[in-house]
């Protein structure tokens, strides 16, 4: 299904996409994959071999794991008159651009801040929206961050 096809389906679909760090960035991907299989490994020969203790390494390992999960699964963007809908895996969040004060610009991307400036907290409790390895979304997104939420910090 096309970019138009899925706009047509849903009303007030301003701009939609799926971003998949995972495949788009092979190299990256492969020495996330290398460090994750050091890391495990050293902690099977510390918790498991030599504190005979396996429970420490497969909790430790998982909590470990989990924590790179949006890099790994697909995330999709759909961007409406008055929300913003974030899809994970199995996870939907809603948002209104209300809810946000500001956004910035990193290299990969945006981030939503609740803030009227940039702070510490906003990886926490704000947005981040990842582009394509293209980019082809970014200038559209701009003109629709500048209009629903103008505060660009």
């Amino acid at each position: 299904m096309s970019n138009n096809e899925i706009q047509e389906a849903k009303p007030g679909l301003l701009l939609t996409w799926t971003s998949h760090p995972f495949k788009e960035f092979p190299i990256s991907s492969t020495i996330l994959i290398a460090f994750i299989a050091i890391i495990a490994f050293s902690l099977w020969r510390i918790t498991v071999i030599d504190w005979e203790m396996p429970l420490f390494y497969y909790l430790f390992v998982g909590v470990f794991v989990l924590s790179f999960t949006p890099y790994f699964i697909a995330t999709t963007y759909e961007f409406y008159e008055d929300k913003i809908i974030v899809y994970y895996w199995v996870i939907k969040v809603e948002k209104k651009y209300s809810d946000y004060g500001c956004y910035y610009f990193d290299k990969k991307g945006v981030m939503l801040s609740t803030f009227k400036m940039p702070r510490r907290l906003d990886s926490f409790r704000g947005l981040n929206i990842r582009f394509t390895r293209k980019q082809l979304e970014k200038k559209r997104l701009l003109e629709i961050l500048e209009e629903k939420i103008g505060n660009k910090a």
